[in-house]
């Protein structure tokens, strides 16, 4: 008979693998979504919210297939170094394809866990669509906080339903979209839809930012849909 702590943790593994093979298994989709019009504007925006300069470290949290990093490559320019960390190996080779064709020696990626990344210190961290997949996101956001140099700066950019009462309308189409990007997609019922705990998340994730941060900032775009949060390392 295993005890309480093998079957949770057997219970995490079943679920990470899960989403790996599902994430794998999309991953050309998931590339072709992640550059639709006017999605760039966000991804941009995020990245001019670290501040970045050229020679710094940035490390983007759950890269995916590498959306993020032209930004990221421009902002740091060919003396600094952009880090990519992603769980699903899907992901990473369609990211690896796009480093190689644009020729970045200073872009890496790597195959790991963003809640246990494998980096030590860092100028800057991005994570853009991740927190709202992490079952504890605050404690994994203050852990992005730790390894993060003094002066240097932390953003969030999410996709949470909206608050707008101009929004309603496409409520229930942002509630489809969550329900069939997110493994599993068999189901037609949930005990829990998985719009709430994405809602709760995503919330919980900026707690550390406000607490831990100076000069907080949130920005909402997409009429409330997708929410841009950062701040300094003090």
């Amino acid at each position: 008979m295993s005890d309480g702590r093998a079957s949770k943790e057997g219970t995490e593994t079943d679920g990470a693998s899960e989403a790996q093979s599902f994430y794998g298994r999309w991953a050309r989709l998931y590339d072709t979504i992640a550059t639709f019009p006017g999605i760039g504007s966000w991804r941009e925006r995020a990245v001019e919210s670290l501040e970045l300069s050229p020679g710094d470290t940035v490390v983007e949290m759950g890269c995916g297939t590498g959306a993020n990093l032209p930004y990221l490559r421009e902002a740091v320019g060919p003396s600094g170094t952009v880090v990519g960390v992603d769980f699903t190996r899907g992901m990473l080779d369609r990211a690896r394809r796009h480093v190689a064709a644009a020729g970045w020696t200073n872009v890496h990626l790597v195959r790991g866990d963003a809640t246990a990344p494998p980096i030590e210190r860092a100028d800057a961290v991005l994570a853009s669509f991740v927190v709202g997949m992490l079952a504890d996101p605050a404690a994994v956001v203050e852990d992005w906080l730790a390894l993060v140099r003094s002066g240097g700066r932390v953003a969030l950019l999410d996709a949470t339903r909206s608050t707008r009462t101009s929004a309603k309308p496409l409520d229930a189409a942002f509630r489809f979209f969550v329900a069939a990007s997110a493994p599993p997609t068999r189901q037609l019922r949930y005990a829990t839809p998985p719009w709430k705990p994405l809602d709760e998340r995503v919330t919980a994730a900026r707690q550390p930012l406000e607490e831990h941060t100076e000069e907080y900032d949130s920005t909402e775009f997409a009429l409330g849909f997708v929410r841009l949060a950062s701040g300094y390392v003090p």
